[in-house]
């Protein structure tokens, strides 16, 4: 289905306003999951527990959490305690790999094409104002960074992280794939508009989608299972359909890491990303959140935020109530102090670490982020956004889309339709890619292993090649 023409506005507006209110029918879901009152209200009460110590954690040690490693780290593989620690954050920052020079050289190719077409070029905020998010794809800069040979490895080791519990699942983690994605070129100075703490990849589907849903079995079952919750197990999240709503900038796809690769340097203050370094425990909270409520009497002594009883003893479970806090069909998951306060987002979000042109930045599809209000450095903040993505049926169907979309200079099939850079010069071409791996990230050359891990890479490559018509 074709999404409606549009910008990413739409997508900064879906996290600032409300929508209508919850039909009775979620209520009814919420019944419908919770089949032991007794063990989830105890899920509850011990993640609260642990949210106590982990929301210090990161009060003291801030954006030191988050791991960041040398591009030769990804080449001899990572060590224990670096997975350990990128799998409990959820964050990763790669140095080097890309040349410093190779990247503002596409930088500055972007500024080129931009200016090339300045007439037909659209993004967010719309023109007189400055833009900083372009609705560009096809740029042969965007090429070159998607098919680099340090992205395409850091990709292919970030997805071998990711496991099957069902050897049968039809995927290959091995395999990277293209998901073209915008740009940023952020001047110096406040946002006309921001992008507040959320998880992207639906909304309320996580919990209305029953594949979807499959992925947090263990955090609905209630008692100490969300404690074997494993966000890199991807065989339940293969099913899941993360857009029930066909939402504008909503990605379709399973996208294991977002991500995007640094084209200035930036650091915290300057218009950066910004995170909250906990994978797992926000997780289950998120998913436990909407089953609860504060007691009666207390909501209405909260006047702000900040007033919010945090004690499990406030809690009170509520099945009744249809509301989901933050979400809202057809729109982003968006978190705040309000509707999930013992996060304590305002606290424990913090910024990433300084990124030089170059540098490439991936966060798990589950972790609450954000982007700074202010942007108070130097120069531009500027990035590509590129994540890793796998190979299996259903991303092959949406490359071989993608791929139509990228010979005609259309928007890529997850974003706002319209004639995009189909009448732009200079574009990006098939020909700029000069080595078959790239090619193949694209979907213009079949994909293969000389050995499979299991049946179901085996299904996966088959299936892909037979959709892209190899």
């Amino acid at each position: 289905m074709t999404k409606k023409e549009g910008t990413i506005m739409e997508f900064f507006e879906n996290l600032t306003a409300d929508g209508p209110p919850f039909p009775p029918r979620f209520a009814d879901l919420k019944k419908e999951m919770c089949g032991d009152p007794a063990a989830l209200t105890q899920s509850w009460r011990s993640v609260l527990k642990e949210l106590e110590s982990a929301t210090r954690e990161i009060e003291q040690h801030g954006a030191e959490m988050i791991l960041q490693v040398p591009y030769s780290d990804i080449e001899k593989g990572l060590s224990k305690a670096q997975v350990d620690r990128l799998k409990k954050t959820g964050v990763v920052i790669v140095k080097g790999g890309v040349p410093k020079e190779e990247a503002l050289a596409w930088k500055q190719s972007l500024k080129d094409y931009i200016a090339a077409n300045k007439d037909k070029v659209t993004g967010s905020p719309p023109p007189p104002e400055t833009v900083v998010f372009y609705e560009l794809y096809n740029a042969k800069a965007q090429i070159l960074a998607r098919t680099h040979p340090a992205l395409i490895a850091t990709q292919k080791y970030l997805l071998s992280l990711w496991h099957t519990s069902n050897p049968n699942s039809p995927i290959s983690v091995r395999t990277p794939i293209s998901y073209f994605d915008r740009l940023r070129i952020r001047p110096p100075g406040p946002s006309v508009f921001t992008l507040g703490p959320h998880i992207d990849g639906g909304s309320i589907e996580r919990w209305e989608d029953p594949a979807f849903r499959a992925c947090f079995r263990r955090i609905l079952e209630g008692g100490e299972a969300w404690r074997e919750h494993d966000p890199f197990d991807i065989s339940p999240r293969l099913d899941a359909n993360q857009d029930l709503y066909n939402a504008p900038n909503q990605c379709s796809i399973f996208r294991p890491w977002q991500g995007w690769t640094a084209l200035s340097n930036t650091g915290p203050g300057e218009g950066t990303l910004r995170v909250l370094p906990m994978l797992s425990l926000a997780t289950a909270y998120l998913i436990l959140r909407p089953f609860f409520r504060l007691r009666s009497g207390l909501a209405s002594d909260a006047a702000t935020p900040a007033d919010i009883p945090l004690d499990a003893d406030a809690w009170v479970l509520d099945l009744d109530d249809p509301t989901f806090p933050g979400s809202t069909p057809g729109k982003t998951q968006a978190v705040t102090p309000a509707t999930h306060p013992h996060l304590r987002i305002e606290q424990t979000i913090v910024s990433i670490p300084r990124v030089e042109p170059g540098d490439q930045v991936y966060w798990h599809t589950d972790v609450i982020h954000a982007v700074e209000r202010e942007h108070n450095g130097p120069g531009d903040s500027s990035v590509l956004y590129i994540p890793a993505v796998p190979l299996t049926e259903r991303n092959a169907a949406y490359l071989r889309d993608q791929r139509e979309t990228f010979l005609r200079g259309l928007p890529s099939p997850d974003f706002p339709s319209g004639e995009g850079e189909s009448r732009f010069v200079g574009r990006g071409r098939l020909e700029d890619i000069a080595h078959p791996d790239g090619r193949r990230m694209l979907g213009f050359e079949p994909f293969g292993q000389t050995s499979f891990l299991n049946e179901g890479e085996r299904q996966a490559i088959a299936a892909a090649n037979e959709v892209l018509g190899f």
